[in-house]
């Protein structure tokens, strides 16, 4: 597959927006998990299309009654579900970390590890971890990025995701998952990976605290002059 050029000044653009919203919400900022890799994926897919509260309450029952992730693996699937019953789904989610636990298991020869993937490229490492079942671009980012990996890749929610359209930085019609591809292109090859993470979360607060899916506070957005959509918006307000 050819690599697409990254368009300059649009990375100018989300460069002036990551040092605006770092601002705003006082990067550096802490990381919120000191997950093992393997705790942080489980962590993961649980967290799909879940609030960070429920998903939190889910793991933490989920590691309170199973003592270790070859007991999560083995036991009757009813128990894993009820464990983890505070996030969306558990029912799907129950086999499906189960499935992925037991390929884990075979991968690692039972070492239940992952964390040989800091011995790899950040390419490399997502490539193992997205050949996973149920595992595509965000979570395989997350495990990089929010484990004690402190991998330099870029998760990307639907918060990060929809302000990004909003900004212009990607088309209104690229979902999530490409997304991922084309929000870490703009990203200057020198930061490190605290300032990755920082981007994420600077973007996914901005669409918690400001960049509203409804009704979005366009009157105090720091990056209101570098968005197309708050402008054509605050103009229909003014007519």
């Amino acid at each position: 597959m050819a690599v697409q050029p990254i368009d300059l000044d649009l990375q100018r653009q989300a460069v002036i927006i990551h040092q605006r919203l770092c601002a705003e919400y006082d990067c550096p900022i802490p990381y919120f998990h000191a997950l093992d890799p393997l705790s942080e994926l489980v962590s993961s897919l649980l967290s799909h299309r879940t609030k960070n509260r429920d998903s939190g309450r889910a793991f933490k029952q989920l590691v309170a009654q199973f003592p270790t992730w070859e007991a999560v693996r083995d036991a009757p699937t009813e128990l894993v579900e009820q464990a983890i019953a505070p996030c969306t789904w558990p029912e799907q989610k129950a086999p499906r970390i189960q499935q992925v636990l037991r390929l884990v298991g075979e991968l690692t020869n039972g070492e239940w590890s992952l964390d040989f993937l800091k011995d790899m490229s950040v390419a490399e490492a997502r490539a193992w971890l997205e050949a996973l079942p149920g595992v595509g671009p965000k979570t395989s980012a997350a495990v990089l990025c929010f484990s004690e990996l402190r991998g330099r890749a870029l998760p990307v929610d639907s918060h990060h995701h929809r302000v990004a359209q909003r900004l212009g930085l990607i088309s209104s019609k690229m979902a999530v998952g490409p997304s991922h591809v084309a929000l870490e292109g703009f990203l200057p090859d020198e930061w490190d990976a605290q300032q990755v993470y920082d981007h994420h979360e600077v973007m996914m607060l901005h669409g918690q605290r400001c960049c509203f899916y409804k009704n979005p506070s366009c009157d105090r957005c720091v990056v209101l002059d570098l968005c197309p959509y708050g402008q054509e918006r605050c103009e229909k307000t003014k007519s």
